[in-house]
């Protein structure tokens, strides 16, 4: 089924996302809900069928699936789950036009999925996280918007607006487990400063300000605890509870001060990596047992995915059509990936869109590129019981 065009409304708290009209095929009754006269009822078909279609659609598609009527609307709500879980990573795409317009690709599939936000004009795109799309700089406000569920959450961040370089913004989005509350962590590139947003509070906490010697330069979701690395590598647990950071007291820390080390979580481990295109790629995991660094020769069955100095990891990554033990790399300038090997660093090829050329970097043209990745099936969740 054709992918469809996205809108989306503004909103003071939380809004839907305005959906298109139907390009599915389906009658336009069933698309919005309302039944015209002579179109044949299909609410009545047996759970099994339901189930059976509602496995054929994208994401798109099963917005105007649960919108024909009650019934529909459940089997959607039941099949969600697996639905994001059995999605690849995508591609967020976006174009060097003054008025962008944003959209999604997928690789495994060749596919693009459409979108109309072209209203993104002045805003700085900060990443994307637990499925939600992040930009900033609308009358200090940070966009929060979920192109999947059709929901968005706008914040204000007037009272750390003089500490952050949308540039250089990093924002994580992670929810409380069992609960809709909510918690945001944003930290600057440039400044080094570090802010925690709780929607329970609904006020924003700074934890390292502007200056400061201790640089936490990037954080992640593993066990319901969000983690912090410095850029001396020091890792260390942040207390949603206390406004503290408590640094791990681990053995032989690698000797190395970068700022743009990556802090992961894949199949229950946390990782560091260092990774330059070609010429260096460290791996360590964090031993918990030992307390202790433990360097990786190889990557074995996860696969990285980097864009413009943020990182994600994917284990089991065949099964979406990517290749254990590689790094998947875009560098925002362009709408081509590079894939490394996991072992030895080496190009092994060069990803290009299917129908499209290699873009040349020095055109003056506007021109459409990739910017970052985007998992739909990760929904990061804190358990503040956890942490003191």
């Amino acid at each position: 089924m054709a992918a469809k065009k996205l809108g989306m409304q503004r909103g003071n708290n939380e809004e839907g996302f305005i959906r298109p009209k139907s390009s599915n095929g389906l009658p336009m009754s069933l698309s919005t809900g309302k039944k015209m006269e002579n179109d044949i009822d299909f609410s009545q078909l047996p759970k099994n069928v339901l189930d059976t279609i509602s496995q054929k659609l994208n994401f798109d598609d099963l917005f105007d699936f649960a919108s024909v009527c009650r019934e529909w609307r459940v089997v959607k709500m039941i099949y969600w789950k697996k639905f994001l879980e059995s999605q690849s990573p995508l591609l967020v795409e976006t174009t060097s036009y003054a008025k962008k317009f944003y959209s999604f690709y997928s690789i495994p599939d060749q596919r693009a999925y459409l979108s109309e936000m072209s209203y993104f004009w002045g805003l700085y795109y900060c990443g994307s996280s637990s499925g939600y799309i992040i930009m900033a700089g609308a009358n200090n406000t940070l966009q929060l918007m979920n192109p999947f569920t059709r929901k968005q959450k706008i914040i204000d961040i007037s009272t750390i607006r003089n500490y952050l370089n949308y540039c250089a913004c990093r924002v994580l989005l992670a929810f409380a487990k069992g609960s809709s509350e909510f918690v945001i962590v944003a930290s600057c590139k440039s400044s080094f400063s570090l802010h925690v947003y709780q929607s329970r509070n609904s006020s924003w906490v700074t934890y390292i300000e502007r200056a400061n010697p201790l640089k936490v330069v990037d954080f992640v979701v593993l066990h319901n605890i969000i983690y912090v690395i410095t850029d001396k590598a020091q890792v260390g647990v942040l207390s949603l509870n206390s406004s503290s950071l408590k640094f791990l007291k681990l053995k032989n820390t690698p000797n190395i001060t970068y700022s743009f080390l990556n802090l992961l979580s894949c199949d229950g481990k946390l990782l560091v990596v260092v990774f330059t295109p070609g010429r260096l790629l460290d791996v360590y995991m964090i031993d918990f047992r030992t307390m202790s660094y433990a360097k990786l020769e190889n990557l074995g069955d996860i696969a990285l995915f980097y864009s413009r100095n943020k990182c994600y990891a994917l284990a089991n990554p065949r099964k979406w059509g990517y290749e254990s033990n590689s790094v998947y790399y875009i560098n925002c300038m362009s709408i081509e990936c590079e894939v490394y090997s996991g072992s030895n660093n080496e190009l092994l090829k060069c990803i290009v869109p299917a129908g499209r050329r290699r873009p040349h970097r020095r055109s003056s043209r506007s021109r459409t590129y990739w910017l970052d990745w985007c998992f739909r099936n990760l929904h990061y969740e804190v358990d503040y019981s956890l942490v003191e």
